[in-house]
């Protein structure tokens, strides 16, 4: 074996027992927490299955919106090439700060013949259109109610209409600047013709956002199906599901100090919550939220992990 390929199978090592270190820790202290609440459950085990199901096709309409952006640049990836390298670059969310994921998305795509530049870019334009796409879902649907405590107040401050409206614009001319040739030609000037950026058809964006905008709707869907199959929670609705579910995400998504927004994301759902159900059960709703994501994610990358080793879809590096 070549001093190279052993560095990057050494490599590939430290960064998978640091990953597993993350989640195992993630999953334990998740675990502990909804233990130690004085709460009542009344599980439901089919609508917890469901609502695990209804989360794994919010990953399938990601890798498809992700893959769209691809194809838009005319990137040859097909819907199984992409769904390994969509799970197992997702699960570096769990590292501390914000680039592992986008950068595992990057780096596996390159491996089965994606360009680089389309690589990267696609993994941006994809955060660009979740922050845009979640920030419309959550002027739509997310309550304003009052917070149960000073720090879920603090968090929910974090919600004000003016973040939301430039997070959202942010959003939205990063997606257009992809899609307007003045800027892909000045790029390409200044990166040079091996990085050239060109424009996105303005069809590939229009259904890269629509996917993105359903899988916001149909993760509101698998929260509300939880809390429905843990406790009696009758006066959440489902539009209040989705509205709090997109609000507690983009907090942690823009909480940069934060992995995978592991506590900006519960205080969101606490805060917001408040009107209707007690803070122990909301609390305890939050905790039960991040199991289900953590489990889902596990187990949409031991799927990857099997249907690459079956099909040798992420190959080895050339060189």
């Amino acid at each position: 074996m070549r001093p190279r390929k052993i560095l990057l199978w050494l490599g590939q090592l430290v960064l998978a027992v640091l990953v597993i270190g993350f989640v195992g820790r993630s999953v334990m202290s998740n675990w502990g927490e909804l233990s130690a609440l004085d709460v009542t459950l009344h599980p439901k085990p089919l609508w917890i299955v469901m609502a695990a199901v209804t989360v794994w096709i919010t990953y399938a309409l990601l890798i498809e919106a992700w893959r769209r952006i691809l194809v838009g640049w005319n990137q040859s990836l097909r819907f199984d090439q992409a769904v390994p390298i969509w799970c197992l670059s997702n699960l570096g969310r769990y590292l501390p700060g914000k680039v592992w994921s986008i950068a595992g998305l990057a780096v596996l795509a390159q491996r089965v013949g994606v360009a680089g530049w389309a690589a990267a870019g696609s993994a941006l334009a994809m955060q660009a259109l979740a922050i845009g796409t979640g920030a419309l879902v959550v002027a739509i649907w997310a309550p304003t109610g009052a917070a149960p405590s000073t720090e879920a107040s603090s968090a929910a401050r974090q919600l004000s209409p003016v973040l939301l409206v430039v997070a959202a614009l942010v959003a939205f001319t990063a997606v257009a600047v992809l899609v307007w040739k003045p800027f892909s030609r000045v790029m390409t000037r200044v990166t040079g013709p091996k990085f050239e950026l060109r424009p996105l058809p303005a069809t590939t964006v229009l259904i890269a956002a629509t996917a993105t905008l359903a899988s916001w709707l149909a993760y509101g869907v698998a929260f509300w199906l939880l809390a429905h199959g843990l406790f009696d929670t009758g006066q959440l609705t489902l539009q209040l599901s989705i509205g709090v579910f997109a609000a507690g995400y983009i907090v942690g998504l823009l909480a940069l100090f934060a992995p995978g927004g592991v506590g900006m994301r519960e205080l969101v759902f606490i805060a917001l919550l408040g009107p209707v159900m007690r803070y122990d059960v909301a609390l305890a709703l939050a905790v039960a939220s991040r199991l289900l994501l953590t489990g889902t994610e596990i187990g949409a990358a031991l799927v990857a992990l099997g249907l690459n080793r079956k099909k040798e879809v992420i190959g080895e590096p050339s060189g």
